[in-house]
């Protein structure tokens, strides 16, 4: 296959040991397939006998790991690690189009522009035959009303036209030809694992369609799987379509979400608000409620379609955020875009080298243990609201410092670390000047989508070393860059107070100052801060604030002129209360002068109404996402007597029953003792009743008196 000439689009290894490629060149596209054999490394203690099943390559240097295996066939292989498992006396890429890409060192979409991805959205409408219940695709008598998928170009509705299981299998015929006509290399949508696309094969399963959903005559396959967010962790159903990717703005938007902290609900409609891709009050945006669309589909066609267009609008522009860093990504890994989307950076990292070690036919270390070790310098120095700020901070600090210590993981025998690190920062710069210099705005957001996964790349250098279980960590080496990194901070703290400036906050490679004398220039601020850094590092000028409040270590709010941006779980947990949460909000304001309502009115107002018993109960209660399902839990407490925690104990009395990863919202009920634990009086605010099963004043007045104690002194 000639590099300059195509670009690979799609990529599947069948079982009977075969690549199948889908190719583009200029408009055209075309499939093949090519041989295949998978391969591993182990050590040369696991070297099989049979001869037969596997080719064996010894591997040059004197790290264990110094066999390549490769098996005749995809069945010997999986059958060889099912039996050895995945110890450190083996490593595996457990995706075989993975391992295609590393070998061949080919890159997903290599030479197209984003625009040239061929993108698909779909949504489907489902219809319930219980009223007032939710649509279960197990329950016969549910339809699904109609398939939704958008390009480029065209919107195609594809509608039930017969309330029988005739017309759903027509239906879902149509879809089936349909997509096979658009063939787009992702097919995209919100909670599209969870919902869309697990509707739709349990539909087609019940009335015997094949879901010929993949690419070369292939079917759709699915398995349980996991998505880890920060520290939680949500159950989907992961579907595999040969040839394509799969990309789900409900997962990404989730992830996108760990460090903004942004958004109250990952639900379409409200994500859509918050990112400004609909406005509500303007009228142009269809809603409806999920009780409503069996009955609009039925009474008001053209109602039922502008929702489920405004549907597939909402999901393309919020994977037009979200997916051109992704597709950067694989044009710079030897990964697929759906694992690209699912696998963490660490993984990323460690396909790089693999890739380099397999090339040189190295032999691979064992991974060694990661001792903990201290981590960044942060210190709040002032408290309350103040003016003039500005935001400095150290380029890629970590990344940087490791190549000015220009030292390779005590594992990495090829000293391929720094050497590719230097190669993609390269890169990101590349890609920064051309977002700078282009005046085509496509383009831009290209070029920038590039730049920053560049970025994302490079800053997983330094928690690759420090990852447990990363074949080439070296915590002795993460630890030498967080020391240097922490005496770098300390070292520009003290040159800003020699400069006259108050520092408020700072925090692993970023500076808050308070300055009069700079604020309107801070070039000349950062030109006189350059005497502090060593070569190879750079500071720079992040962000001018008209204020700053911080309230404590690691959060704080700045209000820029235009919007207030809020940091740190202290100001803007998801966990707190709504009438809490307008409470902290309102402060903020106040002391940013955005509102005139003193806080202490607001204040006065709610306990009057919380006293009065005619505040709404969705003001007053709180929201989780359960992180363990709840019968896990119950066991957990039953054997070990750990202390319960109050939504879990609300999702026992639910039916059905939440699982992990679902969000629940209670509220604290008047206890038929005094003084009992938070748990036994918290009830789903679908039992809420005013009467026979009430708020309890006295604790929500207590969180509000609470809630003055903590900011009494910004207040007043």
């Amino acid at each position: 296959m000639n590099k300059q000439v195509f670009s690979l689009c799609g990529l599947w290894v069948s079982p009977d040991g075969r690549a199948h490629l889908s190719l583009k060149s200029g408009s055209d596209r075309k499939e093949i397939s090519v041989p295949f054999t998978s391969y591993l490394w182990v050590q040369d203690t696991l070297v099989p006998s049979e001869a037969d099943e596997v080719q064996v390559e010894k591997l040059g240097g004197q790290a264990p790991l110094n066999r390549l295996l490769r098996f005749c066939d995809i069945q010997s292989h999986q059958k060889f690690v099912n039996i050895y498992g995945k110890a450190n006396d083996i490593e595996t890429i457990d995706s075989f189009e993975n391992q295609y890409l590393l070998e061949h060192q080919q890159r997903l979409f290599l030479g197209m522009h984003f625009s040239e991805l061929r993108r698909c959205q779909c949504d489907i409408e489902t219809a319930c035959s219980i009223p007032g219940g939710f649509s279960d695709p197990h329950r016969p008598g549910d339809r699904i009303l109609a398939i939704g998928l958008k390009t480029a170009n065209l919107s195609d509705y594809l509608i039930l036209e017969d309330f029988s299981d005739a017309g759903e299998v027509a239906l879902l015929q149509n879809f089936l030809k349909v997509l096979q006509n658009l063939d787009p290399d992702v097919l995209e949508g919100h909670n599209i694992f969870k919902f869309d696309l697990d509707y739709l094969r349990v539909r087609s399963q019940r009335l015997g369609v094949p879901l010929a959903w993949g690419r070369f005559g292939q079917l759709a396959t699915f398995r349980n799987s996991r998505f880890k967010i920060a520290e939680r962790w949500l159950d989907f159903p992961r579907y595999e379509i040969p040839g394509r990717a799969v990309f789900d703005t409900y997962l990404m938007i989730q992830l996108y979400d760990v460090t903004k902290r942004e958004l109250h609900s990952y639900g379409l409609k409200s994500v859509a608000i918050a990112l400004g891709i609909s406005n509500p009050e303007n009228g142009e945006r269809t809603y409806l409620e999920g009780n409503e669309i069996h009955s609009t589909f039925h009474e008001d066609r053209n109602r039922f379609i502008a929702y489920l267009e405004d549907d597939l609008r909402e999901t393309k522009a919020l994977s037009n955020f979200l997916l051109p860093t992704y597709f950067a990504q694989v044009q710079s890994f030897p990964m697929t875009l759906q694992e690209a989307t699912l696998r963490g950076n660490a993984n990323k990292v460690d396909l790089l080298f693999l890739e380099k070690y397999f090339h040189a036919k190295e032999a691979l270390p064992k991974p060694l243990s990661v001792s903990p070790f201290a981590g960044g310098f942060t210190k709040s120095y002032e408290f309350g609201a103040f003016k003039n700020v500005l935001h400095f901070d150290v380029a890629s600090l970590y990344p940087s410092l490791l190549t000015v210590i220009n030292q390779n993981p005590r594992t990495d025998t090829l000293g391929c670390f720094i050497p590719l690190l230097k190669e993609l920062k390269k890169y990101r710069l590349e890609y920064k000047k051309l977002a700078r210099e282009t005046l085509d705005e496509g383009l831009k957001r290209e070029y920038e989508a590039r730049q920053m996964s560049y970025k994302i790349l490079i800053n997983s250098f330094y928690g690759y070393l420090g990852f447990p279980g990363a074949r080439f960590a070296d915590g002795e080496l993460a630890a030498l860059v967080t020391e240097k990194g922490r005496t770098l901070l300390q070292m520009l703290i003290a040159k800003f107070q020699e400069l006259g400036c108050t520092l408020l906050e700072a925090d692993t490679d970023g500076i808050y100052i308070s300055t009069e004398e700079y604020f309107h220039n801070p070039q000349l601020l950062l030109q006189k801060m350059s005497t502090v850094m060593p070569e190879g590092v750079e500071l720079e000028f992040d962000g001018a604030y008209q204020g700053m409040f911080s309230y404590k270590a690691k959060n704080y709010a700045l209000f820029d002129g235009k919007e207030i941006i809020i940091k740190g779980s202290a100001l803007r947990s998801r966990g707190m209360e709504p009438f809490l949460k307008e409470l902290t909000d309102h402060l903020i304001k106040f002391l940013f002068g955005r509102v005139g309502q003193h806080p202490k009115s607001l204040i006065e107002k709610i306990e009057s109404d919380i006293g009065s018993g005619i505040i709404d109960i969705n003001y007053l209660a709180k929201s989780e996402r359960l992180s363990q399902y709840p019968w896990v839990y119950k066991k957990m407490v039953e054997a070990t007597k750990k202390p319960r925690r109050a939504a879990l104990e609300v999702a026992l009395k639910m039916t059905p029953i939440p699982k992990m990863g679902d969000k629940i919202s209670y509220f604290i009920t008047v206890g038929e003792k005094k003084n009992l634990p938070e748990w036994q009086q918290a009830r789903s605010v679908d039992q809420y009743h005013p009467d026979l099963l009430p708020y309890d004043k006295k604790y929500y007045i207590k969180k509000l008196n609470d809630w003055y104690k903590r900011y009494k002194d910004f207040i007043t």
